[in-house]
This record gives C-alpha cells, structure tokens and sequence, in this order.
C-alpha cells in the first residue's frame, strides 16, 4: 500500500466533488436528513465551487491517494474568520482555518488519515500561521477523537447549517511547530 499526498490541481473538480459527495455525510450525526445532506453538497461541495477553492490563493486543497486512488481530501482557509463564536476564540492574524478533512469510509480506521493531517499540519505551518483551528460536530466522536490525538483542543462552540439544519459544533485549536 502506497498512501501519498498532493496539491489538487483545476483538473481535480470534479474528482473533489465526488469525493465530497461520498464524505461529507459521514460527518453528519445521525438524524441528518439527506435531503439537508444534499443540500449542502450542492451549496458547498459543488464542481463550481471546487474550482473558486482552487483558484482562491488564501486555500489549500490536498488529496490522500491510496496506491494512486484518491480517498480523500483536506482544505486549509487563510483568511477572515466570519463567525463571531469563532473569532471570541482564535486569533485571525496568527491561525489558519482547517476547512475540510474527509476521506472514505471504506479507509476510515486504516492509517491514511494520520497521512492526510501530517501533510495538511507541514501546509498550515508553511503559511506562516502559528495556530491551526476547525469546527467539528460535537457528535462525531469518532472525529473528535482523531482530532484530540493530532492535538487539537476544544476552545469554543459554534453552530453549523446544513441545508436547513442548525447543528452544534466544537471549535479546536492547535499549535503549530
């Protein structure tokens, strides 16, 4: 087993957006309604607005690629915190954003995550960031736990749409070597 990472490049929309639509639910706690699921994905995760991603120089995007095959991907934000829970916590001047980290659910539990957040860790500290912060559901324990093991810490709360429902998030926060 071969477990690589790399930049995502303009031809990978499409790749992203298939990803993101076999992911992001995942994430979601029990009770999500598909439709608000779908909602989301098309919103958000959408080919169109993969390609603003790329094209934004405040993101990164990385996929991890299992002997070649792409399993999964994480995106880094460098830019103004929006959300006031959010900015009471981290310090927008000193952090950067970890937007997204999704990998399949046939490798969840298989080691290609440590992979993936060891990349997107060395991108956060090449920006010159000195923190790394991410909203996560106070219900994906699973996540919270991955998430506690990297060294993430939880410093707040938030709230979190998805389609047309409100959900409770921990805000984590990390330093970065």
């Amino acid at each position: 087993m071969s477990i690589t990472t790399r930049r995502a490049e303009d031809a990978d929309t499409e790749l992203l957006h298939a990803l993101a639509e076999r992911t992001f639910g995942l994430a979601c706690p029990p009770g999500t309604l598909q439709a608000d699921i779908d909602s989301f994905i098309a919103t958000h995760l959408s080919e169109d607005s993969f390609r603003g991603y790329l094209a934004d120089p405040g993101r990164v995007v990385l996929l991890v690629l299992d002997d070649g095959v792409p399993v999964g991907y994480s995106m880094l934000v460098d830019g103004p915190i929006k959300d006031p829970d959010v900015a009471a916590v981290v310090d927008q001047k000193v952090s950067i954003e970890l937007s997204k980290f999704y990998l399949t659910g046939d490798r969840h539990g298989s080691g290609i995550a440590a992979t993936l957040m060891a990349a997107t860790l060395a991108e956060a500290a090449a920006s010159g960031a000195a923190f790394c912060w991410l909203g996560v559901n106070q219900r994906n324990v699973r996540a919270a736990k991955f998430y506690a093991k990297n060294g993430f810490e939880v410093v707040g709360v938030k709230r979190f749409l998805v389609g047309a429902q409100w959900h409770d998030d921990h805000i984590r926060r990390r330093p970065l070597p």
